[in-house]
């Protein structure tokens, strides 16, 4: 008896289905880029029920005669393709021939068109893929359709989607990507009667991402323009100060199309490397522009990815055009109001290099040290800083001044030793930055016994080795007395021991204290309301994880208020957080939700936590109290820190040879 088996083509249509149409998101791609392929200016979305009950896009393109009409719902019926010749340079969003064909084998739809130009149009219904009725009416120029009751006939299908705010949001959303992709088109979507958002369609990228991503995200975009290798970037990147949690807000687009692309991300976050902070994304809004032979776009179910033919032009002309847009100091206020299109009379010359040339003013020099004479020395350096004083060595020390040659001058006195209480396990705990640590109740004496070192952290070898080593004290150390240097740049407290320099940022000590005891003691934190709620906005997604995720925050001790589809209130924050960190650390939470919505309360508690404890540590830069110091450094010395919640160690620690090596004292 036979194993094999040919399926039926209805069975085959519900498998293509399934692979073209994975949610109404993909239903919603697919219309709108019929309706550009269309030639349309003008495109209104309209969703239900997060688009699986209702779904209609209306266009004022060319329009369908009742000929291309009855066949626009067979598989591989396509106007943008005759022959193979076509692959190679595809110029239109669509091309496969496959989108009505699969939508319309799980759905009920009806289909409305004019051709530009005919007196009459044609209306029909298509229910599981087959043609119930065709008619002749009278309608607009254009095209609309109208697509009702999604996967009906698939329910394994139905169970697999979400609910209908995540469902319509997704559909907003690949909406959105499409509408930035198109400036020229004016695009509208109504969501339950709600408008989403308008696009004006003026041609300009900077009236797009106004009004597609808000003003906020407009505000902190600098303009990209470069061309080269006949490869032409044009767009924006967010500013460094805006980079977020994630690559959300991370939108390229080839020809129109928006896609992703490793290497694209990759050019855009090596530009950021010495920019951005560890664990932030910067954004942007990419349009990439090359011939379309150079570009296959054919190599993914859905067309989000593209395959280039040279990819390295591509990854210059991202890579150095942000490197050129972050170098511009106003570039918020520059953004350019240019056309998208090459013929613009803003478009780079085809000359323009891909790479910034550098000002030769600015470039170092190799001989720079050895040729700075005695006066340069003194116009560079003469206006130094003062450092304020205070009771350490660090703080008492002069501020620094260039000397003159006639009359040298020492540069600072030699520190202070100032005495600190013996540690005693009772230290008294370090609490959020508006309540300063205890100060110490017994008397002191000149040392603090340092905590064991760990077991698996070698000390370094030899002097050889440059590189300080993050460490905590070994059991051989206990013995060596502890001075109290001071603080360094209102960041690091600094402690002598024996042959070795310690060094401690205050803010990761304390950021790993505070951590410990949330982690520790996991039960609601205890609100805090605010006298002014705060405003916050985002978008459909994340206000749908608000809303799912809201026991979870008031468990953090956030109390919000739904204002409207994507506003909210905060009505109160966390105890241990000011005011001023409850819409940062919001945001925060928000891009932890995103990505982690299959971790367990444990595992989000522990997450949330870390950024809690971020946010209410004291901060490089704060002028700290010196018992403040104190206690923090005696935890550490305790080996009760050694590293932050995201890693970072709290404490380094440099030998008497490494700095002799670095100063050249020994080779």
């Amino acid at each position: 008896m036979p194993v094999i088996h040919v399926l039926s083509p209805h069975v085959a249509d519900l498998i293509a289905a399934g692979e073209v149409v994975e949610r109404p998101a993909s239903a919603v791609k697919e219309l709108l880029e019929n309706a550009v392929d269309a030639g349309a200016r003008t495109v209104v979305l309209e969703l239900r029920a997060g688009g699986r009950d209702y779904i209609r896009v209306t266009d004022d393109g060319i329009g369908m005669a009742p000929e291309d009409a009855g066949v626009c719902f067979l598989r591989h019926a396509t106007s943008k393709l005759s022959d193979e010749r076509g692959l190679e340079a595809i110029g239109t969003l669509g091309f496969r021939g496959e989108a009505l064909a699969a939508i319309s084998a799980v759905s009920r739809i009806t289909l409305t068109t004019r051709r530009r130009g005919a007196a009459m149009g044609v209306r029909m219904e298509v229910e599981a893929g087959e043609i119930v009725s065709m008619e002749e009416t009278g309608c607009p120029e254009g095209t609309t359709i109208t697509v009702r009751d999604l996967f009906y006939n698939t329910p394994a299908r139905q169970k697999f989607l979400g609910s209908d705010r995540s469902e319509g949001a997704a559909c907003v959303q690949s909406a959105l990507r499409t509408a930035l992709g198109r400036p020229d088109v004016s695009f509208r979507c109504l969501r339950d009667g709600q408008e989403e958002f308008f696009s004006p369609g003026d041609g300009t990228a900077k009236s797009a991402v106004y009004a597609l991503l808000g003003r906020d995200a407009a505000a902190g975009l600098l303009p990209v323009e470069t061309e080269s290798d006949g490869v032409g970037v044009k767009g924006f990147v967010s500013a460094p100060g805006y980079c977020r949690g994630n690559r959300g807000a991370q939108y390229f687009f080839c020809n129109g199309r928006p896609i992703r692309s490793r290497a694209l991300q990759a050019a855009l976050e090596q530009a950021y490397k010495n920019t951005a902070m560890v664990g932030k994304f910067p954004g942007c809004v990419l349009y990439i522009t090359l011939p379309n032979g150079l570009v296959d776009v054919n190599v993914h179910p859905t067309k989000a990815e593209v395959k280039f033919a040279k990819e390295k032009p591509v990854f210059d002309g991202v890579y150095y055009g942000t490197l050129a847009a972050l170098g511009q100091k106003s570039a918020p206020q520059t953004m350019s109001n240019a056309p998208l299109a090459p013929e613009g009379k803003n478009a780079a010359p085809a000359s323009s290099p891909a790479r910034p040339a550098p000002a030769a003013a600015n470039a170092p020099r190799k001989d720079f040290f050895r040729t700075m004479d005695a006066d340069r020395f003194r116009q560079t350096y003469s206006a130094a800083p003062a450092r304020p004083s205070g009771a350490s060595g660090v703080r008492d020390s002069a501020p620094y001044r260039a000397a003159s040659p006639a009359a040298p001058k020492p540069v600072s006195p030699a520190p202070v030793s100032v005495p600190v209480r013996t540690y005693t396990p009772d230290i008294p705990s370090v609490s959020a930055p508006r309540s300063p640590i205890p100060a110490p109740e017994a008397p002191v004496s000149p040392a603090v016994p340092a905590a064991p070192l760990e077991k698996d952290i070698p000390a370094p070898e030899t002097a050889a080795e440059s590189v300080p080593e993050q460490t905590v004290l070994d059991e051989a150390f206990r013995a060596e007395p502890v001075r109290y240097i001071g603080e360094a740049l209102n960041v690091y407290i600094l402690l002598e021991q024996g042959n070795k320099l310690l060094l401690i940022d205050k803010h990761a000590a304390h950021e790993r204290i505070l951590f410990d005891k949330m982690r520790l003691n996991e039960k609601p934190l205890m609100p805090q309301e605010l006298l002014e709620p705060q405003p916050f906005n985002t978008d459909p997604d994340g206000a749908a994880l608000l809303e799912a995720n809201a026991a979870l925050l008031a468990r953090l001790g956030f109390e919000l208020d739904a204002f409207g589809d994507t506003a909210f209130l905060i009505r109160a924050v966390p105890a241990q957080l000011d005011a001023a960190s409850a819409v940062p650390l919001l945001e925060e939470l928000l891009e932890k939700l995103r990505e982690g919505r299959s971790l367990s309360t444990s595992d989000v508690w522990e997450r949330l936590a870390a950024t809690v404890a971020c946010k209410a540590a004291i901060k490089g830069g704060w002028v700290t109290e010196r018992e403040e110091l104190l206690a923090l450094a005696e935890k550490v010395l305790a080996g009760e820190v050694t590293h932050c919640p995201h890693g970072r160690p709290v404490m380094t620690v440099f030998t008497r040879a490494e700095l002799d090596k670095r100063f050249g004292r020994i080779i």
